[in-house]
């Protein structure tokens, strides 16, 4: 680590809120990664890669002003803030020491994934029932090394290692084609991150998905009750709920919840939490990417709005301190508000109890993909995996159904809640940039929404 260099850079960042400036920072950034795509029997990309680079940023009169370049070399640094600091600024800057000098040490490459193993996962995928016609796995792992300079003369640093695994199976019953999938991600190395998984248990989830739908049925439709898995996935908490408490939404008068701290926007048995401190979970932390330390937010208690999902620049304007939610995709992006891990807790329902309670309604073990307008919260989602509900008892599954209501509707909607909590992963997009996250949600009983199907 170049400490010169970076008293240099800190000076620099000083002399920009001297000048007028309200914030200034720079972000460095190293990383490294490896993927192996594996679709109709062979594997049809296998790469390596390496990424460095750095950004600097300068907020005036509330206008972010950003600049990145790819290196983390003094010279393309120093650049790039000058850069800023003209744009900003309107100022002129003197050159300065022009050797090529890392700042850090770049990252190390990670473990690669064993691409062998994904020929003999095919070939069991594909014994396993006649009716397969493709099998797809994505395989990743990658490590981020990131470096921020602050404007109150601190350095931080961060160190994050992400893996994940994607199983798709695609059959065919009647010449109708049938899908089903699923994955697992985590924030560790690839040496920890099976634990008890494995890539056949994650491949014949995808399957038996897959092979349920041949055998699902049309899904009724009407307003009625819902009583969501815990591995449902928490969809609705984090598309239809979650972005409309991150700041900068609130703050645009994007969002339902805009001046609503302190009143009661929930059911009074929902407390709803983010995370970034849980280990292992994809979208865990140490330091969010402003240098603020990942730290547990309870965002609504017992039904009542606690606090907004912000960072640095968006808590300065309710007066408050970041919520350690600062997040960017890499250093060509200027951090935002952004959730990390976002979950409902538990309750004390037990399964049964809960399906007991319905006499008309849907069991919904997985959802799909949607749409969600986060200024209303009103949403449409579809159901991956569902099941038709009679006099408490488990029916048929069903296929083609969609449910249909409003994120804030819902969590005043929830009936009960269940005694689990599980966790499901991904990437969420926002603002052009996709960052790792996790939500969870125990097993939920929901009155009153919309499910859509192709019967009347």
């Amino acid at each position: 680590m170049e400490f010169k260099k970076i008293a240099i850079l800190h000076e620099r960042i000083k002399d920009t809120i001297n000048a007028g400036a309200d914030y200034s920072d720079i972000y460095i950034q190293s990383s490294s990664g490896h993927a192996a795509h594996y679709e109709e029997g062979k594997i049809e990309e296998l790469s390596s890669s390496t990424s460095n680079g750095s950004g600097a940023r300068i907020v005036l009169d509330n206008k972010t002003f950003y600049s990145h370049t790819s290196g983390i070399d003094f010279k393309n640094i120093n650049e790039a803030f000058s850069t800023v600091i003209e744009t900003a600024l309107n100022k002129k800057t003197k050159a300065l020491d022009s050797k090529t000098i890392d700042i850090i040490e770049p990252c190390e490459k990670t473990s690669s994934p064993e691409p062998d193993i994904l020929q003999n996962l095919n070939n069991e995928i594909r014994k396993a029932s006649p009716l397969v016609r493709q099998v797809t796995f994505r395989y990743s792992v990658s490590k981020k090394r990131i470096f921020i300079i602050k404007p109150d003369a601190s350095v931080v640093s961060d160190t994050r290692d992400y893996s994940s695994f994607v199983a798709q199976v695609i059959v065919e019953r009647k010449g109708i084609l049938y899908s089903g999938s699923e994955r697992m991600c985590k924030s560790v190395a690839l040496d920890k991150f099976w634990g008890s998984s494995t890539p056949s248990s994650i491949a014949n989830i995808a399957l038996q998905r897959a092979l349920l739908m041949t055998r699902a049925k049309a899904c009724p439709a009407g307003r009625m009750q819902v009583l969501f898995a815990g591995e449902a996935g928490g969809t609705i908490i984090h598309e239809a709920c979650g972005h409309g408490l991150e700041a900068d939404i609130v703050d645009k008068d994007y969002s339902i919840y805009r001046d609503r701290i302190g009143q009661l926007v929930a059911n009074k048995n929902i407390t709803m939490i983010d995370d970034p401190t849980i280990p292992s979970l994809y979208g865990s932390y140490k330091f969010d990417d402003e240098g603020v330390p990942a730290q547990r937010s309870v965002l609504i208690e017992n039904g009542v709005l606690k606090s907004y999902i912000s960072d640095i620049l968006s808590a300065k304007k309710y007066n408050a301190k970041s919520t350690g939610n600062g997040r960017r995709e890499s250093f060509k992006y200027a951090p935002v508000p952004r959730m990390s891990n976002t979950f409902i807790l538990p309750g004390n329902a037990t399964f049964e109890s809960m399906l007991d309670r319905i006499k008309n309604g849907i069991y919904v073990k997985k959802m799909g993909g949607g749409e969600v307008n986060p200024t209303t919260g009103d949403f449409v989602f579809f159901v991956s995996e569902g099941y038709l509900v009679r006099n408490g008892k488990v029916s048929y599954p069903v296929r083609g159904a969609t449910l249909s209501g409003n994120g804030p509707s819902v969590l005043k909607n929830i009936i009960e809640l269940g005694n689990n909590l599980v966790m499901d992963s991904g990437i969420c997009g926002k603002s052009g940039q996709g960052v790792p996250v996790t939500d969870g949600q125990p097993s939920m009983l929901v009155d009153g929404l919309t499910v859509g199907g192709s019967e009347a």
